[in-house]
């Protein structure tokens, strides 16, 4: 299991360097890789073009970029171009965000979301190899080739459900997770991606599951502040049906909190589960959290 880590935007004068010098830290620390979310902030492609193109030897990855503000070649075309100033290090995440997002902020419509899934990535997989795309879709259409550099990208399907989990394994390269414990992953996830995976005679695919850490002496602390911090994803239908999966009345239940000897109980756990990559969101004691990754990291 590799080690990832979630990079934060830091509010300041100078948000690019701060993440430039988070991405050197995390390579310095010996992480495989390192993921920034796209939200209301920084653009996380461009973020991590620009931030990371100085720091070499490290995997940066989106978790995730939303699918339907950008058309599908629009997003190959900046992929490809980031994917390129990364001398090919960019892991391209992706999902669907969610209804309160999609329509109440940005107004287009949520219907049907597994069929936009399927032809958004019947265009951006093969534009972002270079290749000629021609579909015609219910919701997406293009007739275009692309010749931007930086072809051939990972693309991560942020997929929880059964069918979005197939899809993921049928024709992209792995899945993203978030708020999604080693039992679900173990019982659901894995099984179902790996199979799909294998029906299309594809390799197997990358998991990476990203979940709340701390290492402490006050786990009951460490859980009612990740309960804080976290709490949106527990009112998200998509986050709350993985939570209620795992027996979790709320985040909290869902991070990785302990002494050290617990956390990297918890993380052989998921590695058990079926995780490829395991991307550590630090949320309290950060320097202690942080030297334990980085001796299971190397261990």
């Amino acid at each position: 299991m590799r080690f990832g880590y979630f990079l934060s935007e830091r509010p300041g004068t100078d948000p690019i360097g701060g993440l430039r010098d988070e991405i050197a830290r995390a390579r310095d620390d010996g992480f495989s890789s390192a993921w920034l979310s796209h939200i209301f902030g920084l653009d996380a492609i461009t973020a991590l073009a620009v931030a990371g193109s100085g720091v070499p030897d490290i995997e940066l990855g989106t978790a995730v970029v939303p699918t339907y503000p950008r058309h599908p070649a629009a997003l190959a075309q900046q992929a490809m171009t980031a994917n390129a100033a990364l001398g090919g290090r960019l892991a391209l995440g992706i999902g669907l965000s969610h209804k309160v997002v999609i329509e109440d902020m940005f107004g287009y419509s949520f219907d049907k979301p597994y069929r936009h899934m399927k032809e958004y990535l019947d265009i951006l997989l093969p534009a972002g190899r270079g290749e000629q795309v021609e579909r015609s879709g219910e919701t997406l259409k293009a007739n275009i080739r692309l010749t931007t550099p930086g072809a051939g990208f990972p693309v991560l399907v942020a997929a929880l459900g059964p069918r979005m989990l197939e899809l993921a394994g049928t024709v992209a390269d792995g899945t993203v997770l978030w708020m999604t414990g080693p039992r679900t992953v173990a019982a659901h996830v894995a099984p179902t991606i790996t199979a799909a995976a294998e029906r299309a005679g594809r390799g197997a695919p990358r998991i990476v599951c990203a979940l709340p850490i701390c290492v402490t002496d006050d786990p009951e602390g460490a859980v009612a502040r990740a309960n804080e911090v976290f709490s949106v994803y527990g009112r998200l239908p998509s986050y709350r049906a993985m939570l209620d999966r795992e027996g979790a009345k709320g985040p909290g239940d869902i991070a990785i909190v302990g002494d050290e000897d617990t956390v990297l109980a918890r993380l052989e756990e998921v590695r058990q589960a079926g995780v490829t990559d395991f991307v550590a969101s630090v949320y309290a004691n950060g320097e202690r959290t942080r030297a334990l990754l980085i001796g299971a990291s190397k261990a």
